[in-house]
């Protein structure tokens, strides 16, 4: 079984659309601001205005509460399962952690992000290949991740 890197709220709104539209993988679901929900779906023919707006519409009661924004994950794509990560190896990621670590013998202080390539990844942890050598990170200690434009 995949360990899962979902926040509740993705997670409910994956399930929400199991049904009506099964090949939708939400790919980050985050509050922000006031009361703004922003969804980024992904689709294996792409992700279309028509698509969006369907997802959109199979969230009546979060737009209750919510102003919603769904979207395709552009260039900065999220990622937010050991999948994404095995599937982008060899470009370019930054993790934002949850709490600071040292990078390398030398680092005077301790980092909040890091940024590399991606060289590795199984179940529990994700391999960079960073300024400061190789760098393993579990995925628990990674507070948000996208990849970079090369």
């Amino acid at each position: 079984m995949e360990t899962t890197l979902l926040t509740p709220l993705q997670s409910e709104i994956e399930a929400r659309l199991a049904d009506s539209e099964p090949q939708v993988e939400v790919l980050l679901a985050e509050v922000s601001g006031a009361g703004l929900l922003r969804v980024f779906i992904d689709h294996p023919d792409g992700v279309t205005i028509g698509l969006c707006e369907r997802v959109t519409n199979a969230l009546g009661d979060l737009r209750e509460r919510y102003a919603v924004e769904v979207s395709s994950p552009g260039r900065r794509r999220p990622l937010t399962r050991p999948a994404h990560y095995q599937r982008f190896i060899g470009r370019r990621a930054k993790l934002r952690l949850a709490a600071p670590v040292p990078l390398g013998d030398d680092a005077a202080e301790p980092q909040s992000g890091i940024t590399g390539e991606i060289v590795g990844a199984d179940e529990e942890t994700v391999t960079l290949a960073t300024a400061s050598g190789l760098v393993a990170v579990p995925y628990a200690d990674v507070r948000r991740a996208n990849l970079i434009e090369e």
